[in-house]
């Protein structure tokens, strides 16, 4: 038999052929990159084109560049933002890692409360510490003697309202790195008689260094992209966000916006970038075999770090609680009897009453539809088969949220829907542009979430259903939905609580009737009604925890019936 002959009766290598799951499986993937391409590609692109543009809409190069560069005080404002962010993030980490050494590593009582009082800022909006350390160490603070002759307005105020911001974003990272560690390491070194200094820079911060890292660089992020606190209390100090206000709101300068909103994406797209990176480096610190660290008591030890739990907590209520004072102080200094006249929101400038009202309803919208937008995107990206380079690039989008800062995007989306030409323009101004910018800017931690709940489930699930012909769409309501419920249920919160405090993506996005909470606090503080934004504030805080109370019954209650496979 001759090459040729054996050749051709050798079988031909046929590829599978497509179900229709799979084609509308793969319906569905386009749909989400679609979506990611209008709510986050095309706005980008949007605004890197008109910061090489004129008035006029003509290209000009750097010309734009060149001057920002060439004006003095707009360039200063690059330094102060490095200033503020790299001095932030310092204290910010070094506060966080104590206290989560502390819950992770000791056994001091009372470690939950701790915990719960150190997470209560994550319900607030990044106005409220502003607005309280004005009231605490401002021109007629309560303890405005302990800052002496210096001024809360600048640097100061920033730096201090950014670490109570930022502090329970490290300290969560922060105690999921102190939380994973070997025993046999602690037990290995005691045999050896090493002492505790030595134990900690040998075992401890390797274990950790890469959850340290990351914390690094989140704060980092979080602290140069932050607008409340450094429009509340920065006073005459410059940063990057307040400038883009400024040449947006002020001056309508949207050329000149979109330059500095470049200037600021830089340092948040390689801050997140080496995040990335360092997270890939990172190995499994908890093998099979490993033992469980299980903390000793240490008497003098736990002393000490019951007070610094306590002087931390102190802290983080009285900044809470100064501002929830002050909003029921009938007229500051001078009349302190207390009333509920700063919540009469309609007589403020502002929003009124209504503002709370829009932002209950964008939060609720942003929950139920960013939900399920984002999770069965995460679905489909992860179960479906073949599309791969198609699967790539939508993953690959669907981390580019996090590294655009909330007043990049929102400014992204004003050039975009309110260009003329862009038949998607009659919901500028709208309810539904808010709620898609909301989703939009909280995508990569809830996409994140969903990919990790979808990653523990086998994919033989999948396989047996596709074997028995039972619907994929039946699957992932049978199946999929009920054992991934907890993360579902952690990601609707996450994006409610967010849509609730959030300010810098929708400050250039609401109209009069869309106007929200968080906006109204902003609006009465710039007006000179600082108490009546303490109330707003404290309204928001109400809110988010009264939210997070339920959701956490809900979610006892829910996984009591859907998780008892868990169980043994």
């Amino acid at each position: 038999m001759t090459d040729q002959t054996m050749s051709s009766a050798s079988p031909a290598i046929v590829k599978p052929k497509l179900s229709r799951d799979d084609w509308v499986m793969r319906a569905f993937i386009l749909v989400i990159g679609l979506w990611l391409v209008v709510t986050l590609v095309m706005p980008l692109y949007v605004m890197l084109s008109k910061s090489v543009q004129n008035k006029d809409g003509f290209f000009i190069g750097l010309s734009n560049y060149i001057e920002y560069f060439s004006t003095p005080a707009l360039f200063y404002s690059i330094n102060n933002s490095f200033f503020i962010a790299f001095l932030s993030t310092a204290i910010s980490i070094s506060l966080a890692s104590v206290f989560a050494f502390i819950l992770s590593r000791s056994t001091i009582p009372g470690k939950s409360v701790f915990k719960n009082i150190a997470l209560l800022p994550l319900l607030a909006p990044s106005l409220l510490p502003g607005i309280s350390f004005v009231y605490l160490f401002g021109r007629q603070g309560v303890l405005k003697g302990l800052i002496g002759d210096y001024s809360i307005y600048g640097p100061i105020g920033i730096v201090m309202g950014e670490v109570f911001y930022t502090f329970p974003h490290a300290l969560m990272i922060l105690i999921a790195a102190f939380s994973i560690a070997d025993a046999r390491l602690y037990e290995a070194a005691s045999t050896l008689r090493t002492n505790r200094i030595r134990t900690f820079f040998t075992v401890t911060l390797p274990g950790i260094k890469y959850g340290l890292i990351s914390a690094i660089f989140v704060v980092f992020t979080l602290v140069i992209t932050d607008f409340g606190i450094p429009k509340v209390i920065g006073g005459q100090y410059n940063v990057l966000a307040t400038d883009i206000y400024k040449q947006v709101i002020g001056q309508q300068n949207f050329e000149m916006g979109a330059v500095v909103s470049v200037v600021l994406l830089i340092p948040a797209i390689l801050a997140f970038a080496v995040d990335r990176f360092v997270q890939r480096k990172q190995v499994a610190m908890l093998t099979a075999r490993a033992v469980p660290y299980e903390p000793k008591p240490h008497a003098i030890f736990n002393r000490f770090f019951f007070l610094y739990c306590c002087i931390i907590s102190v802290m983080i209520i009285g900044t809470i609680g100064m501002a929830g004072y002050a909003s029921f102080v009938t007229f500051w200094p001078y009349n302190l009897e207390l009333s509920l006249n700063n919540y009469d929101f309609d007589v403020m400038d502002g929003g009124g009453w209504g503002s709370f009202y829009n932002s209950l309803e964008m939060a609720a919208y942003t929950a139920v539809i960013g939900t399920s937008v984002i999770f069965t995107g995460a679905y489909m990206v992860e179960k479906a088969k073949g599309f791969g380079i198609v699967r790539g690039i939508i993953q690959f989008l669907c981390m580019i949220p996090m590294a655009v800062p909330g007043m990049v995007l929102g400014l992204a989306y004003i050039f975009f829907f309110n260009h003329p030409d862009n038949p998607l323009g009659f919901i500028y101004g709208t309810m539904p542009i808010l709620v898609i910018v909301t989703i939009a800017h909280f995508y990569t931690v809830s996409h994140l979430t969903s990919m990790t709940a979808l990653k523990q489930m086998d994919p033989e699930f999948e396989t047996v259903s596709a074997s028995l012909k039972v619907p994929f769409f039946r699957t992932f309501l049978k199946v999929t939905v009920p054992v991934c419920l907890p993360a579902i249920l952690d990601i609707s919160i996450y994006l409610f609580v967010n849509a609730m405090t959030t300010v810098s993506a929708v400050i250039f996005l609401y109209s009069s009737d869309t106007a929200l909470a968080s906006i109204a606090a902003l609006n009465m503080d710039d007006a000179g009604d600082v108490a009546p934004a303490a109330a707003m504030c404290m309204v928001i805080v109400a809110t988010s925890a009264s939210v997070r109370v339920v959701h956490a019954l809900l979610s006892k209650g829910i996984s009591a019936k859907t998780q008892k496979w868990r169980t043994r």
